[in-house]
């Protein structure tokens, strides 16, 4: 159960301050008062939410196994709107303010919005969908205490979700508005960042090749992935603070019985809002750190499987690993050094070889895990057609020839590469 509610969580929480944030930035009026595009968002809530659901599910019955063909111009689109939506809502006050005058500019707005929260919608659920593939372990009878656990974890993390971007929300009447702009920026900032960092990974090794810094910085990105989302509902404490100000300069007294009632009442939900709020930040840090830690185990590297080796050439036949998924085979060099090199064939028919080490982890190794190949060390998923090539994570490419029903790799290449193991 634990396992599944830290899974779920952060791939919804973001989804939900975002919803949370354009909605209280951008609305306005009530009833028949109201822009035309006043449910743009929610339609487009909708429509990602959907189109999510139909992506999850081509995923998970393997009608489509190469998500980046989809992703990647998902999220060239998205970082555009996202950049839009930040406009938008550091604009909000003039585009709400007598928004009748300039009708136009606030409906733009929303579209930006509907658009921005439904491509966000769309990139993250499926990963969030395709938990579900895994309440029942292969084996298992599909109704058990386990599965019911499971279950309850996934629904949890996607309730948890949903009441901390409420929780949040209470804060919209009670803090300066200025402040609840200032998170609300903050959100969508880092949205586009999180966006930023999947299309960089996706491109890292194939159309893109980054080094050095920018490389590093990506990896870093990607390894703590789970500090933007806990940055995502930190940012509201600068409206919790400022929520707690406003209750405090209330005056309890006002100029009756019925007004001082009325700023007594303040003061109680402003400093409640922003205990409420601050108490949902810390639940959502202990989640990703604690919880996190918790579900973790160690990664241990699948032992290495025999091959004929002869006169110089090691030979693997291609019956041996043609069925998909990361095989590993050791090998040890001229000057003693045990290295390690990996074969998985990749989408197509061609072979992904190289060597169980990258140039910038080092001898880690890689591993295999719901269908990625993970390195070890710095925990990237590796693009499976840049497996082969140099760059990045990617390991470290080696000779070999294919063909007549195996592969062969002259021992010669691989002692001039032990290096990367010493």
């Amino acid at each position: 159960m634990l396992k599944q509610f830290v899974t779920v969580m952060p791939g919804t929480l973001p989804v939900a301050l975002l919803v949370m944030s354009l909605g209280v930035m951008l609305d306005v009026g009530e009833g028949r008062d109201r822009p035309v595009s006043a449910t743009w968002r929610r339609w487009g809530l909708a429509i990602g939410m959907v189109a999510a659901v139909i992506f999850g599910v081509l995923r998970a019955t393997s009608v489509i196994n190469q998500r980046s063909a989809v992703n990647f111009p998902v999220l060239v689109v998205a970082i555009i709107a996202d950049i839009a939506a930040i406009v938008a809502v550091t604009n909000a006050r003039r585009l709400t303010a007598n928004w009748k005058r300039h009708p136009a500019l606030l409906n733009a707005a929303n579209a930006v919005a509907a658009l921005c929260i439904a491509l966000s919608v769309f990139y993250a659920v499926p990963d969030v969908i395709l938990q579900l593939t895994v309440f029942v372990e292969p084996g298992e009878s599909p109704f058990t205490s386990e599965m019911l656990l499971r279950a309850l974890g996934f629904l949890l993390g996607v309730g948890m979700s949903i009441i901390v971007a409420a929780i949040c929300r209470t804060m919209r009447t009670t803090a300066f508005r200025s402040a609840f702009t200032i998170a609300a920026t903050a959100v969508v900032i880092l949205v586009t960042i999180q966006h930023l960092t999947a299309i960089l990974q996706i491109a890292q090794g194939g159309m893109i090749m980054l080094h050095g810094v920018a490389f590093r910085i990506l990896v870093w990105l990607i390894n703590h992935a789970s500090w933007l989302v806990q940055a995502q509902a930190w940012v509201f404490a600068v409206p919790a603070f400022a929520s707690i100000i406003a209750g405090v300069r209330m005056p309890l007294q006002g100029a009756d019985a019925a007004e001082s009632r009325k700023h007594r009442a303040f003061r109680r939900k402003a400093i409640s809002a922003a205990a409420w709020s601050l108490i949902a930040m810390i639940g959502v840090s202990l989640t990703l750190t604690v919880g996190v830690n918790a579900t973790t185990q160690t990664v241990t590297l699948s032992p290495p499987e025999n091959y004929s080796l002869k006169h110089g050439v090691a030979t693997i036949t291609f019956a041996q690993v043609s069925d998909g998924h990361l095989h590993r085979f050791q090998y040890k060099a001229k000057d003693g050094t045990v290295m390690r090199f990996i074969i998985i064939k990749k989408n197509g028919g061609a072979y992904g070889i190289g060597l169980d080490a990258c140039d910038n982890c080092g001898d880690a190794g890689y591993y295999e895990k719901d269908g990625k190949i993970i390195c070890k060390k710095c925990d990237v998923a590796i693009n499976l057609a840049t497996i082969g090539f140099k760059g990045g994570c990617n390991p470290v490419p080696l000779p070999y020839k294919a063909g007549n029903g195996k592969i062969t790799i002259q021992t010669a290449d691989l002692d001039a590469l032990s290096a990367h193991f010493q």
